[in-house]
């Protein structure tokens, strides 16, 4: 079949309009991706994130990780993720973003970060702004949290002790410590008044043990020597008591002074 000159002409111009339309398609395509590029996608992400746009950062840094899993750019996201999580409230979300983290990157140089905010979500739920106002005591309600907070804080300050949330996680660990060895002592002294003798000896001694160091060790052992002598378990009671001279001689020495001039005293 033969085409006239003007039809052979069509034919031609159609073919260089498809060709450019191609040509510019792939064009814009090629800036599409060199715009979505991880590389771009990480300098975004993280200019919002410096700026305090953690909203930005969070759509930025998800769309990253979704659409480029196995780069570089993609695990330091993963890692910011956790940081502008916690600013900006999301606490589950950066628990979750952390334990991920964990998981997959066990032996990440920064893994000890993850660890570190996991911790600081935990500690920072164990009081409101209501209770704060009413100086609830918060030693006496089950630290679920705290414990929680507490495992982070050691595993950071025992598996990564050069780790520059090493000094802050032990100041927060002690705090710790005496909260929950306060709650311990709490039901102990709970089970005392109440004559369950077995169920407070086993918290006293459990405070003791492990919250070693807390002021409300001292009030433990006081429970402890009062459970053995109701038990009639004088040997126990006798070690329990020998364990809280030697620890605090000086207050025992000072306890039997006042009894001895007591006498005089018309009052």
């Amino acid at each position: 079949m033969f085409l006239s000159r003007t039809a052979r002409g069509g034919v031609l111009a159609l073919c260089v309009v498809l060709f450019a339309v191609s040509v510019s398609g792939c064009h814009a395509r090629k800036e599409k991706v060199s715009h979505d590029s991880p590389d771009v996608l990480y300098k975004k992400a993280h200019k919002a994130m410096q700026s305090y746009d953690f909203n930005t950062a969070i759509k930025t840094y998800e769309r990253l990780t979704a659409s480029f899993p196995f780069t570089d750019e993609a695990r330091q996201a993963r890692l910011d993720l956790i940081y502008v999580y916690y600013r900006s409230g999301e606490g589950e979300s950066a628990t979750d973003a952390a334990e991920t983290f964990i998981r997959e990157n066990p032996t990440h140089p920064r893994v000890d970060y993850a660890w570190y905010v996991k911790g600081l979500v935990d500690f920072e739920r164990q009081t409101n702004s209501i209770e704060h106002l009413f100086r609830a005591d918060i030693t006496k309600r089950p630290p679920s949290t705290a414990r929680k907070a507490y495992a982070a804080f050691k595993t950071v300050v025992e598996q990564y002790p050069k780790s520059e949330y090493a000094p802050d996680s032990l100041q927060r660990m002690i705090y710790l410590r005496d909260r929950l060895a306060s709650y311990e002592v709490h039901v102990a002294r709970y089970y005392f008044k109440r004559g369950a003798w077995v169920a407070s000896a086993q918290r006293a001694k459990a405070a003791i043990e492990q919250y070693d160091g807390s002021p409300a060790t001292r009030e433990a052992l006081q429970i402890l020597i009062g459970s053995y002598d109701r038990l009639n378990l004088p040997n126990l009671a006798t070690q329990s008591r020998e364990v809280y001279a030697a620890n605090y001689s000086g207050e025992v020495r000072l306890a039997q002074a006042e009894v001895h001039k007591s006498w005089w005293k018309i009052w």
